[in-house]
């Protein structure tokens, strides 16, 4: 497991999760999430200010959505796989203090971090060529049933 140090641009740090993608006989996928690293980033709620973070309907939603920047490309892992966006999740965002940001409060990870899934991830190409970030959008996934 590699962990990236944390800085002035990249102050939090959170883990990257990839799966372990099994088929049963009937043809149902399994994925199976595995820590790959712990990355240095910078998350913040993306557009809070007017938009409800909980949806009064049949069925109560909590949208939450942060956006940031990652150090490096948390689509290839550690051991150099290659994963679409669907297949990478990030938990355990954490401040310079190592204090966990988003925490669920109820349901099956009650107490635990919450569990985040990509929704955007763009590379930041600098003047010289060179891809200096990658920018992301992160949505707080339905399923916190996961066992992470």
């Amino acid at each position: 497991m590699i962990c990236e140090e944390p800085d002035f641009a990249f102050p939090m740090l959170a883990d990257v999760y990839h799966p372990i993608v099994e088929q049963g006989a009937y043809g149902n996928v399994k994925k199976t999430w595995v820590l790959d690293r712990t990355i240095a980033c910078s998350f913040t709620p993306a557009g809070t200010a007017f938009k409800e973070e909980v949806t009064p309907n049949v069925n109560i939603t909590q949208d939450k959505i942060l956006i940031g920047r990652v150090k490096s490309d948390i689509r290839i892992s550690s051991l150099e796989d290659r994963n679409s966006i669907t297949n990478v999740i990030i938990t355990n965002i954490k401040d310079k203090n190592c204090n966990e940001i988003y925490t669920e409060t109820v349901g099956p990870r009650a107490g635990k971090s919450t569990i985040f899934e990509i929704a955007t991830h763009e590379p930041f190409i600098g003047p010289f060529g060179n891809a200096e970030y990658y920018k992301l959008i992160i949505r707080r996934s339905e399923n916190q049933a996961s066992d992470i």
